[in-house]
């Protein structure tokens, strides 16, 4: 059957729909999944701690999402010690495989039973199983070998479910916690919810393969597997066959006569491409996820990548080139034009200054190859939080991105840095006229402020020095760092304030009972009723309040 007569057998999408809706999230589903997730951890007495085996076997246990989490866990060198990295790393090979005969359904419901008009045979046996889908090796009539991606049956509505309970306990979690004591977790599981969104959808897959290979199409060493999106959809993807070996599998490189030096600096030196000049760039490359075929480095599962637009882009090689050369002004300043939200009335500069040259410090008795920058990321995520400057979104899947392709490296290539790395793109990539220009503009911008400043405080000199003589002159005083103190005795006062009127309330309505007093309900006065019940509310606010703000 031709390409264009097979695609009105395709189903089609459909209107947007609420993801909610779709995957029929509600309070008993959710329940019903936090009854399940607790009946796992359970069963592997997860009070008496794990082995790296027990971990992994947990969270094979526990689904599809928990899956993910491990296979991330197992680049993370700065969170779990080798032993459990290394039994981690299983998580990115093989998940046990579904059976064929679910396969061929699965296929047979998208083509609507016309998949012997796609394909002229379909290997049984899985080329890979993963938590959220299962390959197979295929042949079309044109005689194209191809990759099928099938996803797993009900596991969408699996993660969703699972999202659904991390939304609810970060709830429960942000009720008890201040907002500068950590990241906020809400807004951590709502990103894991667009990723889960994208990563589900292979139709999204399909497209950023497409888009990858436009962008590297000039890179001799850079490839992706061709995508087939007219025999795809969000659960489906065809694609090209890539018979590659693994990163992983070094003894294998090694044997072919590849340099692991080479291959290492060649994917940093891409990756800093792929997140400074495309602004496209794979947001999960763990081992499993890069091959080397003839020469060339390939990205597969291309499921969840990360965008940054042109000012994004600048902001962040300002933030690494600042690490780089350890300057604590520049890095305050690349991090303020960085965010996307900042209150410049409530920010201590002198403090956010010394918070840095504070992070620097720490990080500067070292060697920037050996920068942990996992944890430098994360450092520099909560400082900004703390003095409340807000990053945008895009900054927590780039930092991931780096950790995971570092990690990576680390494990399996040899010991890289990639902000060394994405330093020496950055000075290769620069313009040495268009900087210059650039800097001219710059110092005649800051010249012309300058002159302006200047009139104006000679201005505002005449006017002080009239206003004193005159006897008008007045000043306002702030006392950097006061509001903190001044809000807790506020609160204090409150507290004290409300304890007095629960006290009035409750002496008064315990004196009017004694009274002959009419109405009454429930043998006390009914005047007397409501105070007791609005001292009850109010103590039961004021302990809330005490317990929320612990």
């Amino acid at each position: 059957m031709a390409d264009n007569t097979l695609l009105k057998y395709f189903f089609s999408a459909g209107p947007d729909v609420d993801p909610e809706k779709l995957f029929n999230l509600s309070r008993k589903s959710r329940m019903r999944r936090l009854r399940k997730i607790l009946s796992v951890l359970s069963k592997h007495h997860f009070l008496s701690g794990f082995t790296p085996v027990e971990f992994r076997e947990l969270l094979e246990d526990m689904g599809p999402s928990f899956i993910k989490i491990g296979q991330t866990l197992s680049t993370r060198s700065e969170i779990l010690p080798k032993a459990y990295r290394d039994e981690l790393s299983k998580l990115q090979m093989q998940c046990d495989p579904m059976p064929f005969e679910d396969v061929l359904a699965a296929l047979d419901a998208f083509y609507n039973h016309h998949r012997d008009d796609v394909f002229a045979e379909i290997d049984p046996k899985p080329l890979g199983s993963a938590s959220l889908a299962q390959v197979h090796c295929a042949r079309l009539h044109n005689g194209d070998v191809v990759a099928i991606k099938v996803q797993r049956p009900g596991v969408r509505a699996t993660m969703a479910q699972d999202i659904d309970v991390m939304r609810m306990a970060a709830r429960w979690a942000s009720f008890f916690m201040r907002d500068n004591q950590m990241v906020d977790l809400r807004e951590v599981v709502e990103e894991l919810w667009t990723t889960f969104l994208e990563e589900t959808d292979f139709s999204i897959e399909a497209a950023n393969l497409a888009e990858f290979a436009r962008l590297n199409e000039n890179v001799k060493f850079i490839t992706c597997p061709k995508p087939y999106p007219e025999y795809s959809n969000e659960s489906v993807l065809v694609m090209e066959y890539v018979d590659g070996i693994s990163i992983r599998e070094t003894d294998k490189l090694i044997a072919r006569g590849y340099d692991l030096r080479e291959i290492g600096d060649k994917i940093l030196d891409n990756y800093a491409t792929q997140v400074l000049d495309h602004g496209f760039f794979h947001a999960d490359p763990h081992p499993g996820n890069i091959f080397i075929k003839d020469g060339k480095i390939v990205y597969i599962d291309l499921g969840i990548m990360g965008r940054l637009n042109a000012r994004d882009r600048a902001g962040f090689g300002k933030i690494i080139e600042a690490v780089g050369m350890m300057d604590a002004s520049g890095l305050r300043d690349a991090l303020l034009a960085f965010a996307v939200q900042k209150d410049n009335s409530e920010i201590d500069q002198g403090l956010f200054l010394a918070n840095i040259d504070l992070l620097l410090r720490d990080y500067g008795t070292c060697d920037v190859a050996d920068i942990d920058i996992g944890a430098m990321l994360t450092d520099i995520i909560q400082l900004t939080r703390t003095c409340k400057v807000t990053l945008p979104s895009s900054i927590t899947m780039v930092s991931r991105g780096i950790v995971t392709i570092e990690g990576t490296l680390a494990n399996f290539v040899g010991s890289f840095n990639i902000v060394d790395i994405i330093n020496k793109h950055i000075q290769n990539t620069k313009d040495r006229g268009q900087e210059f220009e650039d800097e001219v503009k710059e110092a005649a911008r800051q010249l012309l402020l300058a002159s302006k400043s200047l009139v104006q405080a000679a201005g505002f000199a005449g006017e002080t020095m009239r206003m004193a003589s005159r006897g008008q002159f007045k000043m306002n005083m702030e006392v950097l760092g006061s509001e903190v103190p001044i809000a807790h005795f506020g609160r204090i006062v409150n507290r004290l304030t409300i304890g007095l009127m629960i006290a009035g309330l409750f002496v008064g309505s315990s004196l009017m009972a004694q009274s002959s007093m009419e109405p009454r309900w429930l043998g006390v006065p009914v005047l007397s009723f409501f105070g007791y019940l609005g001292a009850f509310v109010l103590s039961v606010w004021v302990v809330v309040d005490i317990l929320r703000r612990k």
